[in-house]
């Protein structure tokens, strides 16, 4: 099923943030419908940098191209500002669209970009990020491929006008709405009550960031039709091996934290590792014999 039949149907698409072939893997494993490809996560987990705008479209390509040929799952990316003017987001959505991409999204911010929950962003005119949404949505090949729109004026310019520029990009085009870093409760539900009906919005769980986390049927029930929780598999990651790095060093084993971890022949089995191994026999069956 495509990520569009799946917005149609009930309930809410979770889609958990993942970084690379590995925990796209354990995601699809877990039974989530959607992915979604976290430019901040892919800042943290490759270049060990916060998420500035240092990440490029290739380093992103090159990710998702193999989080796309490990797993079947559609996965929404964060392509940032597209990487340049226009004719830059054109580019990108065609080069993401063919290494796989179900959705790209792409937001309101000048570049270099920041975490929509960090101080001190700046945005682009109303106008210019009109023009980024037509032109992608020219230059995507099928119209199952979503263009997520972005706004982050609610830090810069206030709700009112992010909920103006949201409605300026749903009326360019866009095929879902993201209001970043919304404050409250009662901001999301303002969101949602002005796109009942028109749009679909998504909503963004950052764990300690500007907007409350809320649970995903909650989330449903205030209107949003996607929840993202695009972070937390890069930090539970980051606690689980700060613990396994102190023990380690600690104790100079492994043997302490065995009972957090899964052992070679569990990964195997995760890995599917017998099932290539049994594959690659039957291209090449005097294998066996070497």
């Amino acid at each position: 099923m495509t990520l569009k039949a799946r917005l149609a149907e009930a309930p809410i698409v979770v889609a958990p943030g993942v970084y690379d072939a590995f925990t796209a893997m354990l995601a699809e494993t877990a039974g989530f419908d959607a992915l979604y490809l976290s430019g901040a996560s892919i800042a943290y987990t490759r270049l060990g940098r916060p998420d500035i705008g240092l990440v490029t479209e290739t380093e992103l390509e090159d990710v998702l191209s193999r989080i796309a040929e490990r797993v079947a799952l559609p996965v929404i990316v964060d392509a940032d500002t597209g990487f340049g003017n226009a004719l830059n987001v054109q580019r990108t959505v065609t080069r993401l669209e063919r290494a796989g991409a179900a959705a790209i999204q792409l937001e309101d911010q000048t570049s270099p970009k920041r975490c929509g929950h960090l101080e001190g962003k700046l945005l682009v005119s109303r106008a210019e990020m009109i023009g980024k949404v037509k032109a992608a949505l020219d230059a995507r090949a099928s119209g199952d491929t979503l263009i997520v729109a972005r706004t982050d004026a609610v830090a810069v310019e206030g709700l009112d006008a992010a909920l103006d520029r949201a409605d300026a990009y749903l009326a360019a085009g866009a095929d879902v709405l993201f209001i970043e870093a919304l404050r409250s409760v009662e901001e999301m539900q303002v969101a949602t009550s002005r796109f009942a009906g028109r749009g679909l919005l998504l909503a963004n769980m950052v764990e300690g960031g500007k907007t409350p986390v809320r649970a995903a049927a909650e989330l449903e029930r205030l209107g949003f039709a996607v929840a993202i929780f695009p972070g937390g598999t890069a930090r539970a990651a980051a606690f689980a091996l700060a613990d396994y790095f102190a023990s380690l060093k600690a104790h100079g084993t492994t043997a302490p934290f065995r009972d957090r971890m899964l052992d070679f022949q569990t990964l195997q089995r995760l890995l599917g590792t017998e099932a290539m191994l049994a594959l690659g026999k039957q291209y090449d069956p005097d294998g066996a014999d070497r």
